[in-house]
């Protein structure tokens, strides 16, 4: 088993760890962040697992490429896609309700 440890900067004063622990092809991550410990999305963890290293101030920046590459065909990879079309979804609904609105607003004034 593999372990990774950061320490990221978020709202409160004292850091966040970020813990990331590849255990075979799969991986779990865990933040002490409020959010997190109440079993909801953790930016923290997202972030990393992105790439970003925005917020950490741990002296290990360069191991969130190694964290990446522990998603290549991971649970969490293909469960971090459907998320991603999900939102896209999302998108285009919100654009759709927008569109109508606007129609709508229109049939009003004439």
């Amino acid at each position: 088993m593999e372990t990774i440890k950061f320490l990221v900067q978020g709202s409160a004063n004292e850091p966040y760890v970020v813990v990331f622990r590849k255990i075979e092809n799969n991986f779990s991550a865990l933040c002490s962040c409020p959010a997190c410990e109440n079993g909801m999305y953790c930016k923290h963890r997202f972030r990393i697992m992105e790439g970003s290293t925005e917020n950490i101030i741990s002296n290990n920046k360069s191991d969130v490429e190694i964290v990446k590459s522990w998603l290549i065909g991971s649970d969490v990879e293909s469960a971090i896609k459907e998320l991603k079309e999900v939102e896209n979804e999302l998108l285009r609904a919100k654009k759709k309700v927008s569109d109508f609105k606007k129609k709508l607003s229109r049939k009003l004034i004439d």
